[in-house]
């Protein structure tokens, strides 16, 4: 069942020939909060607690807890290991990047006049980090059943050689161009095509690099009501980069197959877009040591996604070397990700600590792709088929001693897809310090993160190699900064 689908869902992405699918849907939809250290180094758990920046992409109702104006800046160090098994070798690559998880300012200011419901309103604006892409990966191992050159010739049977070019541009006219793939007349004088590789006696190499990120630009707006009810509003215009270059290697490692020595597939791919969305949430504080919390976030919707791609292909066959890049494509459409609610719940116990819990639940089967020049109706049928609805889960808690607070959180985001097709749950586990004085506070937190998926380099009606099993580990380390005034 799990080869099927995983099939069914690759061979999806040839429909536009490097088209846009369920897989860049779900890349975009998804969201690992980031924001400030503090946050951060409790789960993420910040739904009900308030005044911290963060909660403006989660409740902007923690907006309304803040007393007085503050700026944040946050910079993160993330490292990401992939471990991969295929066919028994194993391969690792690590990528290591310095972004920002968080930079804003609050306005916090009382309402004049001793009376009023009101005792403050706010407004805050700045970005918080909501995906990061940066990532490699190496994957290695034999394949004694096939090449990736028979997934080609699959998809060519039937093709007149002079519409190659026009029907695949992008990989089966430069793998046609540098003679992986020929035509020769069988028993019958009819012509076929056919490849120098041989089916299977190789050895396969996939390495790919990514990098990028969605930062989500933040307008917000709260109100305290008699220090009992807080609400608030935020505007989000998330902004997604996503870089992506895979080479896709099969050599001949013995020297043992006549006329061919090695290929190569080299793909990139990017992807620029902004968004917008509008979250609401609400703050109840009934008794001092409770405080409870909700908020719900309308899909975004990215109106104009562009996709930019190109790949190469070269061979060595014997003493021949020949190279075909591909033109350049552009493709430019729109995406619908899930709208999500939260709830959440804070325990103060007195001045010293705060234990925190939040659930947020998406369901990954209303993301919709569109464009006024394709339908994608395989592509959405294949994401209600494939994706599900989901949760997640933070918990946090801080206790503070003099000037210092220590802190510590646990989440996990279920894995977005149905039926154990693959696991791809994502496990978080943080720690951090804090250290504050009365206009000025430094955070440190770090974060370990892991997961566990299969990875398929590709697959065919006909052809389907055996997955990688991928570790993929990620750490964290944050540093913020906060400034009151």
């Amino acid at each position: 069942m799990k080869r099927l689908i995983t099939t069914t869902l690759i061979v999806l992405t040839f429909t536009l020939g490097y088209a846009q699918n369920e897989n860049d849907a779900l890349r975009i939809g998804q969201q690992f909060y980031q924001g400030t250290a503090r946050s951060m180094a409790m789960g993420g758990a910040f739904g009900a607690i308030g005044a911290d920046f963060s909660s403006l992409s989660t409740n902007p109702a923690g907006l309304g807890l803040f007393r007085s104006s503050e700026f944040s800046f946050s910079p993160v160090l993330t490292n990401v290991t992939i471990g991969s098994t295929y066919n028994g070798m194993f391969g690792e690559d690590t990528r290591t990047s310095l972004n920002l998880a968080n930079m804003g300012f609050v306005s916090a200011n009382k309402v004049s006049g001793t009376q009023a419901p009101w005792k403050y309103f706010q407004i805050g604006f700045g970005m918080n980090r909501t995906n990061n892409f940066s990532q490699r990966m190496f994957v290695q191992g034999d394949n004694n059943d096939h090449s990736r050159v028979d997934v080609f010739l699959d998809k060519v049977t039937g093709t007149s050689p002079s519409a190659i070019e026009r029907i695949f541009p992008y990989d089966i006219y430069p793998a046609w161009y540098v003679y992986l793939i020929d035509t020769v007349r069988n028993n019958e004088g009819q012509l076929i095509y056919t490849s120098p590789v041989p089916k299977g006696g190789i050895r396969q190499f996939e390495s790919t690099n990514s990098w990028g990120s969605t930062n989500e630009w933040l307008i917000s707006a709260a109100g305290n009501l008699n220090d009992q009810v807080f609400v608030g509003a935020t505007l989000g215009l998330p902004y997604t980069r996503y870089f992506h270059e895979t080479t896709f290697t099969e050599k001949d490692i013995n020297n043992s197959i006549n006329g061919f020595d090695e290929w190569n597939f080299r793909q990139y791919i990017e992807t620029r877009g902004w968004g917008i969305n509008l979250k609401l949430g609400v703050i109840a504080w009934p008794i001092e040591w409770l405080r409870v919390g909700a908020a719900v976030h309308t899909p975004t919707w990215y109106n104009q996604l562009k996709d930019q791609w190109h790949t190469t292909i070269d061979a060595k066959l014997g003493p021949d070397y020949n190279e075909k890049s591909s033109p350049k494509g552009e493709f430019t459409y729109q995406l619908q990700t899930p709208m999500r609610a939260n709830g959440s719940i804070a325990f103060i116990i007195g001045q010293q600590g705060i234990i925190s819990a939040e659930y947020e639940h998406v369901d990954y089967t209303k993301m919709r792709l569109r464009s006024s020049d394709y339908n994608f109706l395989a592509e959405n049928d294949a994401i209600r088929d494939v994706y599900a609805a989901t949760n997640i889960i933070k918990l946090g808690g801080e206790w503070r001693l003099s000037n210092f607070s220590f802190r510590g959180g646990y989440s996990i985001y279920a894995s977005p897809f149905k039926d154990n097709i693959n696991d791809a749950a994502q496990r978080n586990l943080s720690l951090g310090l804090g250290y504050s004085e009365k206009n000025f506070a430094i955070d440190l937190a770090f974060i370990n993160g892991e997961r566990k998926q299969d990875y398929y380099m590709y697959t065919s009606a006909n052809w389907n190699p055996n997955p990688a099993a991928q570790k993929i580990t990620t750490n964290q380390f944050v540093v913020s900064t906060r400034f009151k005034f």
